[in-house]
């Protein structure tokens, strides 16, 4: 059985960021990649994805990307790219193609069973992410004559039958998709559920900058693990605030949360008003939040008081519709964009709550030497992030060494 101290699973941002602070304090590890290093960028992406922030912000920070312009969003290629230069830069001692298939505690720390053998690690670190397992909620049979998909599965227009999709979800992902569809001539249905909407830019600058020095990113969990607010933000041409009523404005149609479905007919949730006007309170709070940031620090920025005009609302809106005949309106295509659960099988130490959400303080497990990090809220809003991440892992490096 081979044996390291502390072994990593898992070869995305979380990985790599563990991987850098545990070389920097010299601890002995090994980082195992089931797949290639930042798989999800190349393979459970659309091809048109790019960052939801500007390429100053979202990366690490000692490696910048040489080649897009800092206040431009880089393509999902490039962010791969940027996840391999960043592993031949800290040397960073991964396998890839080798599976994990169960870890359990053993003699001293944890015996782990992989698909190239055995290993034996004082330290086992969970780097697997909030991208596990894809959710599709089981209101439309697999029977039903239609087109279904997670948007993981989703690539681009030309992949899907001809006629409208119904797209679920409006966090990034489903905002994103649903726009690209309508743009490419599609006739389009979108299901928007409760969201946080800030603006992509506010007097001259970024949203992630207007988040950070405002706090946003720091803010703490309720508790470790909590959901993840949808977020409905786009770096797509150049960068825009995602506006569904203008999305309605160009010909799209909104809906409500999907309640369920019966002899062809999808129901939704009469919440879509709410929903709306939920986003905008969210997205207006943010820019009193700047104004009185920048107010209260002297800060010159140029004003924007267009930044508060909404466009007015839209029949879909003031009079929402509850049944959607998908035969009558042609829809051929379901698209889910309603995220993931989360799948620890392979882990058979720890404890779990009823969501399957592994019970930790701030990445730290009850069992000493299990370790998770890059989860949605696990210390901060920011740790399921690029820039996040970085330092819960080395938060959490210190503590790896700290055992001796």
């Amino acid at each position: 059985m081979e044996t390291v101290d502390t072994l990593v699973v898992g070869a995305g941002q979380a990985g790599l960021a563990m991987s850098r602070h545990l070389g920097e304090l010299r601890v002995g590890h090994l980082v195992l990649e089931r797949d290639r290093i930042a798989e999800r960028w190349r393979t459970a992406r659309w091809d048109g994805l790019v960052a939801n922030g500007p390429a100053w912000h979202d990366r690490f920070p000692d490696l910048e990307f040489d080649d897009v312009d800092p206040f431009a969003f880089a393509p999902k290629d490039r962010i791969v790219r940027y996840f391999e230069d960043y592993a031949r830069q800290i040397g960073a001692p991964i396998r890839t193609g080798v599976a994990v298939t169960e870890a359990r505690q053993g003699p001293g720390g944890f015996e782990v069973e992989t698909s190239a053998g055995r290993i034996a690690c004082r330290n086992l670190v969970s780097a697997t992410g909030p991208f596990q397992r894809p959710l599709i909620p089981p209101l439309v049979p697999g029977d039903s004559g239609i087109v279904q998909m997670h948007s993981t599965a989703y690539r681009n227009p030309g992949q899907l039958p001809e006629g409208a999709v119904l797209v679920v979800g409006a966090g990034s992902s489903g905002s994103q998709i649903a726009d690209e569809l309508l743009r490419a001539g599609r006739r389009v249905f979108l299901s928007v559920g409760p969201h946080d909407r800030p603006p992509i830019r506010y007097r001259g600058k970024d949203f992630v900058w207007w988040l950070g020095v405002l706090g946003q990113w720091d803010a703490r969990a309720v508790r470790p693990g909590m959901e993840h607010v949808t977020i409905a933000v786009s770096g797509a041409l150049g960068g825009k605030t995602v506006d569904f009523r203008a999305f309605a404005h160009r010909g799209m149609g909104l809906l409500g949360r999907a309640e369920g479905y019966q002899g062809g007919v999808m129901t939704f949730a009469p919440d879509l008003q709410r929903n709306i006007a939920g986003g905008d309170a969210n997205y207006l709070a943010t820019l009193d939040a700047a104004d009185a940031y920048a107010k209260a620090n002297g800060l010159e920025l140029p004003e924007e008081p267009e930044a508060r005009v909404f466009p007015p609302d839209p029949t879909c809106v003031a009079d929402p519709i509850l049944r959607l005949d998908l035969k009558a309106e042609r829809v051929a295509s379901i698209i889910w964009a309603t995220g993931f659960a989360f799948d620890f099988g392979w882990l058979k130490a720890g404890r779990f709550d009823g969501r399957g959400a592994p019970v930790h303080d701030r990445g730290v497990s009850p069992v000493p030497g299990l370790y998770f990090v890059g989860l949605p809220w696990l210390t901060r809003r920011a740790s399921a992030f690029i820039w996040g991440v970085w330092t819960d892992a080395r938060d959490i490096a210190g503590h790896i060494a700290a055992r001796g």
